[in-house]
């Protein structure tokens, strides 16, 4: 099983790289963001295998990103930090790179963040 281990890099992209510059963080964090929540909610979205998914969310509980609730037992959420809710303005740079730059001429970008089904009120 993968593990965390922080970046001693004197460089910040460095630091933060160790971190996010694995896929399924990115994706996780990601899916978490527009409001995945369950194990269950991230393996069907992802498409993540159930030991890829556990190792990741146990890096991210332990740099600080994710909170799961309850910590022990079953049915657990996964919450974001404030300090992962601050990767949002990241997410929405990223997605206007990448719709920018990785889609050929006549491709269509998904929008970042994605539009939600209207509230019925």
């Amino acid at each position: 099983m993968k593990t965390y281990r922080p970046s001693r890099a004197p460089c910040p992209i460095g630091r933060a790289a160790r971190l996010l510059g694995d896929r399924w963080v990115l994706l996780i964090l990601r899916d978490a963001l527009l409001g995945a929540e369950r194990f269950e909610e991230f393996v069907e979205r992802l498409g993540i295998n159930r030991a890829a998914l556990t190792s990741r969310l146990a890096i991210l509980q332990e740099a600080g990103l994710m909170l799961r609730e309850p910590p022990e037992g079953k049915r657990a959420r996964y919450l974001l930090t404030d300090k992962a809710r601050a990767l949002a303005p990241l997410y929405e740079q990223l997605a206007g790179w990448g719709a920018a730059h990785l889609f050929a001429d006549g491709e269509r970008a998904g929008q970042w963040p994605p539009r939600l089904p209207a509230d019925p009120a």
